[in-house]
């Protein structure tokens, strides 16, 4: 199904045909414009940069590549093709046709989930927004901003939703998406990861592994709505967070090789001689593991929640690939969960399945997440290092569920709150840290040259050479 970029705001949803929908988006847009020059990257408006556009919503060989300007980025709207006589997969609706408009029962729960995960796409434009100005190298600097872009353009998607199906209501939320700023002490993001600085390069990588993958299972679970409009619009969007975590994945990779190297040149694994040697000691790097991975599993929500039950029943949002389950109502089944037995220990309580979903998604992408760690272990290996990065449990620092507030150690077992002060520095990054880390982020903008902390991609973008300038600075 091929984009129509003669439009204004280029789509391939016909906006042609609903001139008032099409001229609320076109007010829209200049707001939104606003926003990026005043919230996305800082001081590049003028920089050329090798980005990729979607020409297609075809999986194959959907986009093509060019030197943009990131103000002159062509946004737009671009839902998957629809599913010849697409049922409901899931809930009480089981097996009846899919919406193509907005149920009035399931308006309001809709919108807010619309509105939930829209937030997120600018607010991780905001976190990473002064990024560029220590980037390790062009490469980096040129998938910093195809993610940027791409956020944007999820921020979009979104907000034809809003505009196209929930009236008046929607287009003050639609406004209401430009309004709010990521740590903004008045009006901050809705959900909390996102209001997190990323100052750093080490924390965007781990911010694009961990918490792009948990959109990615977030999108997934909208696609399976029975809203058909919200489905066709989240499984584009997957197409694109692909990349986002790719980002994330091979730029841990990198710096795991990175270090590894210089641990081999020192003969030594001593973490002060790593620094000294300009490189990110292993334990660093599994603090920060530590730190973004926690944070993200808070995204799912509490283990035990009556709205997500709801939105099972409702069919509003399923299970991440829910062709995958045997059984679609999920009604006689349930879940063990491991709660705090309150008395520094830990207990299981059956949980009816639909009021468990959160804990079902986020099972599996625990699962997801680890499939990288042990990636990197393989290298840790094939040097002959004994050391092991390994996710923390579940349980550890969360601020929502049953464990939020409950003092564990990184293997989940229940810590007194005296312990968790005096052994945090050893599993969180500490301020020390953090400093350590700013101090290798020095900018590098030869083409084909890397900072000295991270090692080189194995190939370049869409075929290109390393020393591709793939950012033309001016």
């Amino acid at each position: 199904m091929a984009l129509d970029y003669r439009e204004r705001i280029p789509n391939n949803v016909d906006l042609r045909e609903n001139r008032a929908l099409q001229r609320a988006l076109e007010h829209w847009q200049p707001h939104f414009l606003d926003w990026w020059k005043e919230m996305g990257p800082a001081a590049f408006a003028g920089a050329d940069v090798y980005l990729r556009t979607a020409t297609t919503v075809d999986e194959k060989g959907w986009a093509s590549y060019g030197m943009v300007k990131m103000p002159e980025y062509r946004w737009g709207i671009f839902l998957a093709e629809p599913v010849p006589d697409r049922r409901i997969g899931f809930g009480d609706a089981l097996g009846e046709p899919v919406w193509l408009q907005v149920p009035g029962e399931h308006r309001s729960a809709l919108r807010r989930l619309i509105v939930t995960q829209g937030d997120t796409e600018p607010a991780s434009v905001e976190q990473q927004r002064r990024l560029g100005e220590n980037c390790p190298s062009l490469y980096d600097l040129r998938n910093l901003f195809q993610v940027n872009v791409e956020e944007g353009r999820h921020l979009w998607a979104m907000v034809y939703l809003l505009h196209g199906y929930f009236g008046r209501d929607g287009r003050e939320e639609a406004e209401e998406l430009l309004a709010r700023h990521s740590g903004d002490p008045d009006k901050p993001r809705i959900l909390g990861t996102f209001n997190q600085p990323i100052a750093d390069w080490l924390s965007f990588f781990m911010f694009t592994y961990f918490t792009d993958r948990d959109g990615r299972f977030q999108l997934k679970s909208l696609a399976e709505s029975a809203f058909d409009p919200l489905s066709r619009t989240c499984r584009f969007m997957l197409t694109e967070e692909a990349f986002h975590m790719f980002v994330g994945a091979s730029g841990i990779t990198r710096v795991v090789k990175r270090t590894l190297e210089v641990m081999k040149a020192l003969g030594s694994e001593d973490p002060a001689a790593v620094r000294n040697a300009g490189a990110i000691d292993l334990a660093t790097l599994q603090r920060y593991i530590n730190f973004w991975f926690s944070s993200s599993l808070d995204l799912f929500g509490a283990e035990i929640s009556s709205n997500t039950a709801s939105y099972f029943a409702n069919s509003l949002k399923g299970r991440p690939d829910e062709a995958r389950f045997a059984d679609h109502l999920a009604i006689d089944q349930s879940l063990r969960i491991e709660v705090p037995d309150g008395k520094g220990g830990v207990s299981g309580e059956d949980v009816p399945m639909r009021n468990a979903m959160n804990e079902v998604t986020r099972a599996a992408y625990v699962r997801d997440c680890d499939v990288g760690v042990q990636r990197w272990n393989r290298l840790l290996t094939e040097a002959g290092h004994e050391f092991r990065f390994r996710l923390p449990s579940p349980r550890f620092r969360r601020a929502i569920g049953v464990w939020a507030g409950v003092a564990t150690d990184p293997e989940g077992r229940p810590i007194t709150q005296d312990e968790w002060q005096q052994r945090e520095p050893d599993w969180l990054p500490s301020a020390a840290d953090r400093t350590f880390v700013a101090s290798l982020m020095r900018r590098v903008t030869e083409p084909g040259k890397m900072a000295g902390w991270i090692a080189p991609p194995e190939i370049g973008i869409n075929n290109t050479p390393l020393d591709y300038e793939y950012v033309r600075l001016n």
